[in-house]
C-alpha cells in the first residue's frame, strides 16, 4: 500500500508488435504477453497498460524486423540477426512510458515484465519498480529459439 491506502498499480509497458499483437504470429511471444498482462491488469484493483506502438522489433521498426526475420530463417538467433543488419539488439526507449506514469501520478509500480532492462530503464527515468512480476507464456515450436535467445543472451527471466 502507498499514499491513501491504494495498492501499487500493476503496469504493463508493452512494445507494439504488428506481427504478434495484430496477426498473432507464433514467432514471438508478444500476443501471449499482452493477453497475460491484460488478464493480470483486469484482475487487479489498479492496473495500467501503456502500449508503445512505435517499438516494433525491440525498436528497430517493422522493415528491419522483417529483414531480421529472414536472417533468423537462415539460422541466426534474434540477437545476431539484429546485429547482422546493423541494428541494435534493443533500441527501445521508455521515456514516454515514464512520462505517462508520472502524469498519472504513478511513480511507484508493480511492473509486468520478464525484461530486467525495462526495469532498469524505468528506474533510471524516476519510476520506482517496487516489484517485477514475470509473465510466463508457454513456448511453441515456432518461438522456442526466440525465447531461449531472450533468456540466455538478453537476461530475460523466462
Amino acid at each position: 500500500m502507498h499514499g491513501g491506502g491504494q495498492a501499487l498499480p500493476v503496469v504493463r509497458v508493452h512494445s507494439g508488435c504488428v506481427t504478434g499483437d495484430i496477426f498473432h504470429s507464433l514467432r514471438c511471444d508478444c500476443y501471449g504477453q499482452l493477453q497475460a498482462a491484460l488478464d493480470r491488469i483486469v484482475a487487479s484493483d489498479h492496473g495500467i497498460l501503456i502500449y508503445l506502438p512505435y517499438q516494433e522489433g525491440r525498436g528497430i521498426g517493422l522493415v528491419n524486423k522483417i529483414r531480421a526475420y529472414a536472417l533468423q530463417d537462415q539460422g541466426l538467433d534474434t540477437v545476431d540477426a539484429n546485429v547482422s543488419i546493423g541494428a541494435p539488439v534493443d533500441a527501445r526507449d521508455y521515456d514516454l512510458a515514464a512520462r505517462i506514469l508520472q502524469d498519472l501520478g504513478q511513480q511507484n509500480i508493480k511492473l509486468l515484465t520478464n525484461n530486467p532492462a525495462k526495469v532498469e530503464a524505468l528506474t533510471t527515468l524516476g519510476i520506482n519498480v517496487a516489484e517485477q512480476v514475470s509473465l510466463i507464456v508457454a513456448p511453441n515450436r515456432h518461438n522456442r529459439g526466440y525465447l531461449k535467445a531472450k533468456k540466455e543472451r538478453m537476461a530475460h527471466l523466462f
